[in-house]
């Protein structure tokens, strides 16, 4: 029998490859385009070295923080992603597992589990919502989270809706009926364990893929796919429906998809809390640069004004370690942790959860450091070029002169 405990995310990654029907899992691996940034993202990590002492590791090692107003015992949270179809109990089950290992979690608009589910067995939620509809209805999905519990909002941006794979996208159904079930049988019949986990649940094989957040509670939300395609069709936000928001809202704020140093300086503007320096994982415009290369320019200019968080390729503690050295506050997770749900559920969460933990204390003994509050540049070994710094205004104004030039 294989031992359900695995030591590294990538080890989670192969199980969740081995356990989940294809079209599934290619849902957890897919970029957009050629897959530059995806790789970026992941890759970058290994040209950042480690600066370490031999001599004066402290006994214990302290990762506790303090992120929106939530005191977390480790530098990660759970960053919001759709409809967790890869495990039968979804994000209630990620979020029992982020509550015992004393972190918070970011829940999707298009999450399958409604929220007063998710902040039941959780009470460090923070309310992710896509600008879906008019005003009115982005404020009452708001409020609907607040009653629930949420104790943060968070602002997607960073998605330009570019579809095409050069690998090809999976096929997944927009509602589970007789005819999608018979088209993605053979793929089922190939992955016992997880169709044995729906069976035994007395549900369908494929959970029905709808988003209840985006309405009123109580009533059904429409299809994944129903719900992505009103999110299409609204046009994209302003700064001014931002700062609109943030204020309606009234409470911690994050702005998520920042990679540029002009729109950094506007979300501190407008009074956000906290940024995420994200490109959807890859899935945004393919090209942009891994979001650890763009961290450090981001962190220096708005870190004394906001939280700054990293969003994208961690697959290690050392990952983690390597991102607060830069001048994050926190990094969020999201394959790495939809890999551990697919390998072993709950169970699996905590198991990355508590990979990613080891990771950082073993980097900070290395280091010589008792606390990830005392990492800093001198840490680490950034070769030259490493970061991209782009968006500051004397960038434009540098521009500008050029094309009246020419």
């Amino acid at each position: 029998m294989v031992n359900p405990w695995f030591e590294t995310v990538l080890e989670a990654q192969r199980r969740a490859k081995k356990r989940l029907p294809k079209s599934v899992y290619s849902s957890l691996v897919a970029g957009s385009e050629k897959g530059i940034t995806l790789h970026d993202n992941v890759e970058a990590f290994g040209e950042i070295g480690f600066a370490p002492h031999v001599v004066g590791a402290h006994a214990e090692r302290e990762q506790a923080t303090s992120i929106m107003g939530q005191e977390i015992s480790m530098p990660v949270l759970i960053s919001p992603t759709g409809v967790q179809a890869v495990d039968k109990e979804g994000e209630v089950a990620v979020a029992r597992a982020a509550a015992a290992r004393g972190t918070a979690m970011g829940l999707s608009s298009f999450a399958s589990k409604p929220i007063e589910d998710v902040t039941a067995v959780n009470d460090k939620i923070f309310f992710q919502a896509y600008w879906l509809n008019s005003r009115e209805d982005i404020l009452k999905r708001a409020e609907r989270a607040r009653a629930a519990g949420a104790k943060g909002l968070i602002v997607t941006t960073d998605w330009s809706f570019s579809m095409g794979r050069d690998w090809g996208s999976p096929e997944i159904p927009e509602k589970v009926d007789l005819r999608a079930l018979l088209k993605l049988a053979p793929e089922i019949a190939m992955r016992p364990r997880y169709a044995w986990d729906w069976f035994n649940r007395g549900k369908p094989i494929i959970p029905d893929l709808t988003a209840p957040n985006v309405v009123d509670k109580g009533q059904t939300g429409p299809t994944f796919f129903g719900a992505y395609g009103q999110w299409m069709a609204t046009a994209p936000p302003s700064w001014e429906d931002l700062a609109w928001l943030r204020e309606q809202w009234g409470g911690p704020f994050m702005v998520k998809g920042i990679t540029r140093l002009d729109d950094a300086k506007r979300a501190r503007d407008i009074g956000a809390t906290a940024l995420s320096v994200s490109n959807h994982g890859g899935n945004n415009l393919d090209g942009t640069p891994a979001t650890i290369r763009m961290l450090g320019p981001i962190a220096d200019a708005v870190g004394g004004d906001m939280q700054v968080l990293l969003d994208g390729g961690i697959r290690r503690g050392s990952d983690v370690v390597k991102a607060l050295a830069l001048g994050a506050d926190a990094v969020m997770i999201g394959r790495a942790y939809l890999w551990g749900l697919a390998a072993n559920g709950q169970t699996g969460v905590e198991n990355v959860l508590d990979i990613l933990r080891g990771g950082i204390d073993s980097a900070l003994m290395g280091l010589g450091r008792k606390s990830i509050h005392e990492l800093t540049r001198g840490d680490i070994i950034i070769p030259e070029g490493f970061e991209r710094r782009f968006g500051d205004t004397t960038d434009r104004e540098t521009a500008d002169v050029s094309a009246e030039r020419n």
